[in-house]
């Protein structure tokens, strides 16, 4: 979802520029694609939730079309209190250099699913994990280290290692009431990185695997779970920047803040900086800071509690914020009033632009729109529709752009391509 392993959210190609732009559509039901991934032949991988649980999809980068899909496990609608919101067993996953996914499911297992030359998927090995979790547990996350060791995280604060030779599997239990909502992050120093509902981890794992907690840095959580927000803590998963910083945004009132702290080892002093963004009294983000340079770009997503708090003319709290990273604190270089309920940013480098998925309130027919913000100055440089009405509802799910400069977006009935001409 945050496209390598430093969950940067930022490509170093050119995505959309802005001319004569063209937008593809294309439905696949009330199933919607959050994650994908671009497999070694340029066609989209994608994992795609909907009431009857998750599948796996191959997709013509082009048309669009399903080349083919392998349902990898069913949702228990009896104890998923809400579809649109359960992240449990089908949210995140990762593909490997040898077109091999590997996904959570509803049953607490990683499935392995590997992409044919054709674009078939067959399914492989499945490692069961549901003996390390409580009953009433879930795995919301997987991915990878730089020794090719898989990590697995669990709703409740279960982090584990799986070996995938030899099936071994190593747990650590977090402190009891921390959860863990997002996804990970991997450095080559051998760090793992991740945020649970009350602080900022790096883990590092022992010769047979074994996870070690490193260091954990509290952070504000706030006093409750913002409208906006899927758990009351931080809804980012960190981001790293070069070889030495780590972010995170908080859940404190009145106003969320960025915080940046030194990820480097040997280091007293971590935190870095603390800024306020957004709006006060209605600022939270449910999604990852994008890095672009020695900077990190923050979306708001207060207000956004369910798909109909877009519907009807309705919107969002607006606000998209850039903070530069000093070398004594940071500052906000700018603030703009796009209104993006609940898209993953993401950056072209190549270009200089980063990208939301916008919904302007206020017009009964309720327009999505692409829409294009100069990373330097803030401003504003394009917005293109895609649709209107509560289908073109991204709903959570990420931006992406395609090896060819293509961008993508997930609705929560298909998926839109928009180019230039």
């Amino acid at each position: 979802m945050h496209n390598d392993p430093y969950s940067t959210d930022a490509y170093a190609g050119s995505g959309p520029t802005g001319r004569n732009l063209q937008v593809r559509t294309a439905s696949y039901g009330i199933r919607e694609c959050a994650t994908i991934a671009f497999d070694s032949r340029d066609r989209i991988v994608g994992l795609c939730g909907g009431l009857e649980g998750f599948t796996m999809m191959v997709i013509d980068p082009v048309t669009l079309r399903a080349i083919s899909q392998l349902q990898l496990s069913a949702r228990d609608l009896s104890k998923a209190a809400n579809p649109f919101t359960d992240i449990c067993g089908g949210t995140y996953f990762f593909l490997d250099g040898q077109d091999r996914a590997y996904a959570t499911t509803t049953d607490s297992s990683i499935a392995e699913v590997a992409v044919g030359a054709d674009g078939t998927l067959t399914r492989g090995r499945t490692w069961p994990l549901a003996a390390h979790l409580g009953a009433d547990d879930c795995l919301v996350a997987t991915g990878v280290d730089w020794d090719g060791r898989v990590w697995w995280f669990s709703q409740q604060g279960t982090v584990g290692t799986l070996d995938r030779a030899t099936g071994a599997v190593r747990a650590l239990q977090l402190p009891a009431g921390e959860g863990i909502f997002n996804s990970v992050s991997t450095d080559e120093t051998g760090g793992v990185y991740f945020v649970s509902t009350h602080q900022t981890y790096r883990l590092d794992a022992a010769a047979d695997g074994t996870p070690a907690i490193t260091w954990a840095i509290p952070y504000d959580r706030g006093t409750r779970t913002k409208p906006g927000m899927l758990s009351q803590g931080s809804g980012t998963s960190p981001t790293l920047i070069g070889e030495r910083w780590i972010a995170i945004a908080d859940n404190a009132e009145p106003q969320s803040h960025v915080l940046v702290y030194d990820r480097r080892t040997g280091v007293a002093d971590r935190e870095h900086c603390s800024i306020p963004v957004l709006q006060s009294g209605a600022s939270t983000t449910e999604n990852s800071l994008v890095a672009a340079g020695e900077s990190l770009i923050i979306e708001n997503n207060y207000g956004y509690s369910s798909v109909l708090s877009t519907t009807l003319g309705k919107t969002t709290t607006p606000g998209v914020s850039r903070v530069m990273i000093d070398p004594d604190g940071c500052h906000v270089a700018w603030t703009n009033p796009t209104v993006a309920p609940s898209s993953v940013p993401k950056a072209s480098l190549g270009n200089g632009l980063v990208y939301v998925y916008s919904k302007p309130g206020g017009n009964l027919v309720d327009p999505w729109y692409v829409t294009a913000i100069d990373i330097r100055t803030g401003q504003t440089r394009w917005s293109r529709l895609t649709g209107t009405g509560i289908q073109w509802n991204n709903h959570y799910a990420s931006i992406y752009l395609g090896p060819d400069g293509a961008l993508y977006i997930a609705t929560i009935v298909g998926l839109v391509r928009l180019t230039d001409g």
